[in-house]
């Protein structure tokens, strides 16, 4: 699985859980009719928004990125791993999470209102960490690829090379000269 794939997955994911968790925080809420619980969710929310947005900015996120690109392997054959499973597997935690929390909803509903707000957080710090790994891939020629590793080891990379990116640079670079 490319990573720039798993990248705009973890986003998205992280996008729907925020939605899911925030509607089930709503819902336990009004259920308790507790509009306190409402107004402090939400000014957590647009915390976590200001603080997402800024913690996403491309300068903050390039450290952790190039570190991670930096450690990759070089491999001239792609890794053989389904990419339905390496989503899975890297992101469970993310609907382990949102799922316990959903479950703890009618009986603490402050439990999916922060979960929301940190969900939101992640989505939004972690936005543009896909062009970041694009624009690395475009400019060296390589892609990145997701190693399969255990549940809970970190994150590993193997770069191959680009294999369309010189048939499409000779036909635009081509023209140019």
């Amino acid at each position: 699985m490319r990573f720039v794939d798993l990248l705009r997955a973890t986003v998205f994911l992280l996008a729907v859980e925020a939605t899911a968790l925030a509607i089930a925080a709503i819902t336990a809420a009004l259920n308790e009719d507790s509009n306190h619980l409402v107004i402090v969710a939400a000014a957590w929310w647009l915390s976590a928004i200001v603080i997402g947005l800024w913690l996403g900015r491309r300068s903050a996120e390039q450290a952790p990125v190039r570190q991670l690109l930096a450690a990759a392997k070089t491999a001239t054959s792609l890794p053989s791993s389904s990419p339905a499973r390496l989503t899975v597997m890297r992101l469970w935690p993310f609907g382990a999470f949102a799922v316990a929390s959903v479950a703890l909803a009618p009986l603490l509903a402050t439990v999916p209102a922060c979960g929301a707000g940190m969900a939101i957080l992640n989505a939004l710090a972690w936005r543009n960490r896909e062009a970041l790994v694009s624009a690395v891939e475009d400019r060296d020629g390589v892609t990145f690829y997701v190693e399969e590793t255990g549940w809970l080891s970190p994150i590993k990379l193997v770069r191959t090379p680009g294999l369309r990116r010189d048939l499409l640079r000779d036909r635009h670079g081509a023209g140019a000269r």
